[in-house]
């Protein structure tokens, strides 16, 4: 606590009050950030502003003024930002959402101390709180604040447009759960498991209360805002977690008393027109919903009945996606065309491999788009259907009217189809129908869940197909699992780790580079090092050759042996060379890649 130490003798004059515009033009000038030109053009449009209630550094970001130390760059609001906290003499902090505790920041102070003083909590412990502020020289509030909450107060800066429109966010959402649970008597391990006995009268929030509908609207736009690819609701004894997936980790963004976690399943329940009534069977439902900028999402909803109550997960489905080319998906060179190559057939049946969460999905909606022209008709039979694509035909699996995967694709066979896309082959009864579709002149797409791409043809003879109708129909299978791509902004270069290094590329003879990319840690990517997925590709042509090993299962070793000789490159190799590239480290593709076997 007390007065902030200044560094820039310039910032001297703000001492005891807000940050204001020459002097901090001046320390910038003195830094060689600016030079007297900017100087002069910035202080006379200050000047000739009509409104001066925006913050000197919201201002001075709006000029797109050129960083003299960096001439690729503008003085942006983040830079000018961290150029506050060094005339300050205060840290910088960037206030990220996923790693603030919103129910412990948003007790310490009321939202009219946040908004009269423009601060934000950011960080509470038992002996000090730290405050985030775009007005260092300012300390009016802090002996009240330190006095009320009994905690040294420490100060950092953060960006003026981050804490307001964060402690708008926290405080309305933490007003909506409080105000939802008003009233409600608590629960404690009220399941389906456990049932404990309440005497009175146990009231909930209502789905559709306006409170419980806030925090529900909160939780999609955030989880779009932060790129989660899912997001758990997750019931327990005492309290509920909300965990968002970002490149593969899951966080937890906050914690819900019981009832209102009751109320927010039940409020998405609602939206993916589901039986909110029936808590006892899993259920499977779709929200179609839009992005704060205006993009169209789908989201896949899945309940499961657990101990403490339903467990509801969403799977966020981002169609634009869709419309990447297959290199931004990370398949290029010669498994891009391998992969063309087996898609421009007319008939036989194309496997894509992999466990859940590797990416299959999206590759195989991006094929069948990249196929589905006007004059050819493209039908899918999945369970559930993932994404809504206009350029298909979709029909979904019904096991409650006896509609699976062979019934579907026995009334698709009826349709006239070009192109057939079977959500999974499960069973010989669907494997026999994607062979008869094949026979029959179509093109088939369809998943198994193996760990390589010679696995799915000894997955075929385990259903009990016949060697000699693999061999006729089959005619490539695709392995795929995603990796972490290194943030951009902060990846540096270190010496290669030769044993690791051989670990991806035994038994093969790919040149050795001399460094590798590893991982850093930024604001950008929340000190991960990574920042986005990319997928790697293991593609097998099924050649005639290939066809003369598919006889029995116990075949798989010279199967594969095969596949490598013809150019088959493993999952492992493809991240070898991803690595060697500069996109992703050698313990990313370790960790998400099956060892190889001879």
């Amino acid at each position: 606590m007390g007065n902030p130490q200044t560094v820039a003798t310039s910032a001297d004059q703000n001492r005891r009050g807000q940050v204001q515009l020459e002097p901090f033009l001046q320390g910038l000038l003195k830094t060689g950030r600016i030079n007297q030109d900017d100087f002069e053009f910035a202080s006379k449009s200050y000047r000739a502003a009509a409104n001066r209630d925006l913050h000197v550094l919201q201002y001075l970001a709006g000029l797109n003024l050129v960083d003299r130390l960096a001439p690729d760059k503008n003085l942006d609001l983040e830079t000018l930002t961290m150029v506050l906290s060094q005339q300050s003499g205060q840290s910088y902090y960037r206030i990220d959402p996923l790693k603030i505790d919103v129910a412990r920041i948003t007790e310490v102070m009321s939202y009219a101390f946040t908004q009269r003083h423009r601060i934000l909590a950011v960080e509470v412990t038992p002996a000090e709180i730290t405050i985030a502020s775009a007005e260092p020289y300012i300390d009016s509030w802090e002996i009240d604040l330190a006095h009320t909450t009994q905690r040294k107060i420490n100060r950092v800066v953060s960006s003026p447009a981050d804490i307001r429109k964060f402690s708008t966010e926290f405080y309305s959402l933490a007003n909506s759960i409080h105000r939802a649970s008003e009233g409600a008597v608590e629960r404690k391990g009220v399941g389906n498991l456990e049932q404990m006995l309440e005497l009175g009268n146990i009231k909930e929030p209502e789905a559709n209360d306006q409170h419980i509908v806030n925090v529900v609207d909160w939780l999609l736009q955030y989880a779009f805002e932060q790129r989660a690819s899912d997001i758990h609701v997750e019931p327990r004894r005492e309290q509920g977690n909300i965990r968002f997936r970002i490149d593969g980790v899951l966080y937890t963004v906050y914690s819900l008393p019981m009832q209102v976690m009751s109320a927010v399943t039940s409020r998405l329940k609602i939206l993916g027109r589901m039986n909110v009534a029936e808590k006892r069977k899993p259920q499977d439902g779709r929200i179609k919903t839009k992005s704060p900028t205006g993009r169209e999402i789908e989201l896949r909803l899945s309940t499961l009945p657990t101990a403490f109550g339903e467990k509801l997960v969403m799977r966020i489905f981002d169609p634009e996606v869709l419309l990447k080319p297959f290199e931004k998906l990370g398949l290029a060179n010669e498994d891009l065309t391998r992969w063309k190559n087996i898609t421009a057939n007319n008939h036989g049946i194309v496997i894509i491999t992999g466990p859940t969460g590797s990416g299959k999905t999206t590759t195989l909606y991006s094929t069948l788009k990249s196929l589905a022209t006007d004059e050819v008709n493209v039908c899918t039979i999945e369970d559930p259907i993932e994404m809504v694509e206009p350029a298909f035909n979709q029909m979904q699996v019904q096991e409650n009217i006896d509609l699976d995967f062979a019934d579907g694709v026995r009334a698709l066979l009826r349709q006239d189809p070009d192109i057939i896309m079977i959500g999974e082959v499960r069973d010989l009864e669907t494997a026999e129908m994607a062979i008869q579709a094949a026979l029959t002149g179509h093109l088939v797409f369809t998943t198994l869940h193996t760990n390589d791409a010679p696995s799915a043809i000894t997955r075929l003879l385990e259903l009990g197909v016949p060697p000699y109708l693999i061999k006729a129909t089959v005619i490539g299978v695709m392995a795929q699992r995603l990796v972490r791509v290194l943030c951009p902004y902060c990846k540096k270069t270190e010496p290669l780790d030769e044993t690791a290094w051989n670990l991806l590329t035994t038994p093969w003879k790919v040149k050795t580079p001399q460094s590798v990319a590893s991982v850093e840690g930024c604001l950008e990517c929340r000190e991960t090092g990574y920042l986005g997925r990319e997928g790697i590709y293991e593609v097998m042509p099924f050649s005639e050759s290939l066809q003369a090993l598919a006889d029995d299962k116990s075949s798989l070793v010279q199967l594969r042996r095969q596949a490598y000789k013809e150019g088959m490159r493993s999952l492992r190799l493809a991240g070898a060379l991803k690595v060697a590239a500069g996109r992703t480290t050698i313990n990313e593709v370790l960790r998400v890649t099956p060892e190889y076997r001879k």
